[in-house]
């Protein structure tokens, strides 16, 4: 597959960061390169135990043979950026990573505003990283952009020109995304939706490929699905079934306790079909079902795990391809090859 695309199929937070480190260390994509929104969507991924959070960069930073790019479709944040180029100093991000000279940035400005504006942060729920206003400025043609940004100058490239030429080469490209498909400006639960679409497609047009370049496309949902924020969640459960079912988590970037759900299959199965999914992911199947946790093979998954793996197959009409069992890199079960 010379191009797959890796997107969230719920509320975000469905463990995408860890099915992309995954694909990266196993796959070893030769360029990784990241879409979406900007710095109000963090990734977090374990490894040896110990936990990173990226919210500018892709989270397959950890192939260090791999070329790291941020599309023309994503905010920019510069403290963040140079934050995080010094977070993974380990990984020599600094050497491999570069900019669409064309990304928006994220001024204080919009985080300024974003944090003080009271239909946003109160009653939408934003995470108060100025990417709503600085997507506003954008739409009304006054945004700065990274070209204009000169600490910036070193990393930036033309991301677009870069995707497409390694395609043309047969090499293997990876593209992220942020956020999840319930939050999408366009077919997310409006107006408490993120500030762009994040779908499948919009994905592709961040870092500047067609669709007809794209081979794959894999949507994450997680057992229990969870969401940031206000906004409807139909499936939504109380906080203490939460506990007794040992799903208690906090945001990446806002540290906000998440709301909790039942797994929708119906909307799964709606996302999927907007996507374009040809391949599902599924995470924290240990949450369902303890007796799977760390398993990393189907066979020997506990027949409640099973049964639930082929309802949403059933359900949702696309094979279930990666199953996470737990939270380390070698926590998965990989069926792609049986798909």
């Amino acid at each position: 597959m010379p191009s797959y695309i890796v997107v969230g199929g719920q509320w975000g937070d469905e463990g995408k960061g860890s099915i992309i480190a995954y694909l990266t260390l196993k796959d070893k994509p030769d360029m990784i390169a990241r879409g979406g929104v900007g710095t109000n969507a963090g990734h977090s991924v374990f490894i040896n135990g110990k936990k990173y959070a990226v919210r500018q960069l892709p989270t397959g930073f950890m192939q260090t043979k791999a070329r790291l790019l941020v599309g023309a479709g994503v905010l920019v944040d510069p403290d963040v950026f140079f934050h995080e180029l010094e977070h993974l100093k380990d990984f020599n991000v600094a050497g491999r990573v570069g900019i669409d000279y064309r990304c928006a940035i994220v001024e204080e400005k919009h985080k300024k505003f974003d944090r003080s504006n009271g239909h946003l942060h109160k009653e939408i729920g934003t995470t108060g990283s100025g990417c709503g206003p600085a997507n506003a400025d954008r739409v009304m043609r006054k945004a700065k952009l990274a070209r204009d940004v000169k600490e910036l100058e070193p990393y930036l490239t033309d991301v677009a020109a870069e995707v497409n030429d390694a395609i043309d080469e047969g090499k293997l490209v990876l593209v992220e995304g942020t956020q999840g498909f319930g939050l999408s400006l366009y077919y997310g639960t409006y107006p408490y939706v993120t500030s762009k679409d994040i779908t499948a497609s919009a994905i592709a047009s961040d870092v500047g490929i067609g669709p007809t370049r794209v081979d794959d496309v894999i949507v994450v949902f997680k057992s229990f699905p969870t969401r940031v924020g206000a906004g409807p969640f139909p499936t939504e459960m109380s906080q203490g079934e939460a506990e007794k079912l040992g799903v208690v988590e906090y945001g990446t970037v806002t540290g906000r306790r998440r709301r909790v759900g039942w797994f929708d299959f119906e909307f799964a199965r709606y996302s999927a079909r907007i996507n374009g999914a040809t391949m599902l992911a599924l995470t924290m199947l240990d949450k369902y079902d303890r007796e799977a946790f760390g398993v990393t093979e189907y066979d020997r998954l506990p027949e409640k795990a099973k049964g639930f793996v082929e309802e949403i197959e059933e359900r949702v009409g696309v094979p279930v391809g990666l199953i996470k069992t737990g939270p380390e890199l070698e926590h998965i079960i990989d069926r792609r090859e049986n798909i």
